[in-house]
């Protein structure tokens, strides 16, 4: 347990990675570690790289796909670096270990036009717990925020007079997120309320519950979940999935795909390759348009 826990306090204290990636990693390396003792060994300084191999392959046997078990394959080779790093291992096992190849999956989003009947044609409450519902909405596909990253948002990231949001991302990242004018008037509106509905209220964070405290991912999820089933039948039904459709729609309209890179605060371009998904569509639909013999 000693080797798990300092590899854990390290990604939490010193890499600065979010509550969710360390609890996902805890998890992953509960599962190998309850493999490797199944295999009788006694210590994770004993595991070779067929121990490894072994355990992904169980993990796919198991109905895992394939990204899944690359995940947790990740996770491994972030822990046995650490160990390495301390000298507690003489060779890193993950070194001749390959992940299985999987296929590309394209992102979820939501067609503009369902976006446009969500944001203009759909009733909102006009209490806090209405107008809450809506900005949040309204920001995560404004902005393409993740989960995580809205919650924490607090009061002084706002800067409505350069309208621009200062977003807290992943590993500590922070970047600045342009914000449209009716997010601004939005958000203006949304302070407003909330000084009414809380006064005195010394609270940080931007977004609070009806019971003035800090908002539950699992809340966040069921509001998204419950306005976006009105007007979509989208497999997938989740703030994430604004957080594609926000990036699919700019890459649809021409957007630099560098400049979505610094929105969505991905540390790689090849993160955000996958939003050029939707824009072959695009290509056909404006060859098959504008072409002498793109309708034969």
């Amino acid at each position: 347990m000693f080797y798990e826990e300092s590899f854990l306090q390290h990604i939490a204290l010193e890499r600065r990675l979010s509550v969710h990636t360390v609890t996902a990693y805890r998890s992953d390396l509960a599962s190998f570690l309850q493999f490797i003792q199944e295999q009788c060994l006694t210590s994770v300084i004993e595991v070779r790289h067929w121990h490894i191999r072994n355990w992904a392959a169980s993990q796919l046997q198991r109905g895992i796909d394939a990204r899944s078990v690359n995940r947790r394959l990740s996770c491994l080779k972030t822990y046995f670096k650490y160990l390495r790093s301390r000298g507690w291992i003489d060779q890193d096992p993950m070194r001749k270990v390959l992940g299985p190849k999987a296929g590309r999956r394209l992102p979820v989003f939501i067609a503009e036009r369902e976006m446009e009947t969500l944001l203009t044609q759909v009733a909102f409450a006009p209490d806090y717990g209405g107008q809450l519902e809506r900005l949040l909405l309204e920001v995560f596909y404004g902005t393409g925020l993740r989960c995580s990253e809205l919650i924490q948002l607090q009061v002084c990231d706002v800067d409505t007079s350069r309208m621009v949001l200062r977003v807290l991302g992943k590993g500590g990242r922070e970047r600045a997120v342009p914000l449209a004018r009716y997010l601004v008037e939005g958000l203006e509106r949304f302070l407003a309320l909330r000084a009414e509905t809380f006064p005195g209220t010394r609270a940080p964070w931007l977004f609070l519950s009806r019971k003035g405290e800090p908002l539950k991912p699992g809340f966040v999820y069921r509001v998204v979940h419950k306005y976006l089933t009105a007007v979509s039948s989208a497999e997938q039904r989740s703030p994430h999935v604004l957080r594609h459709t926000f990036a699919t729609h700019l890459s649809n309209r021409g957007a630099d795909l560098n400049a979505i890179k610094e929105l969505l605060g991905h540390s790689s371009l090849a993160a955000t390759q996958i939003y050029t998904h939707n824009s072959i569509g695009r290509l056909i639909e404006v060859y098959e348009q504008a072409h002498p013999k793109g309708q034969d």
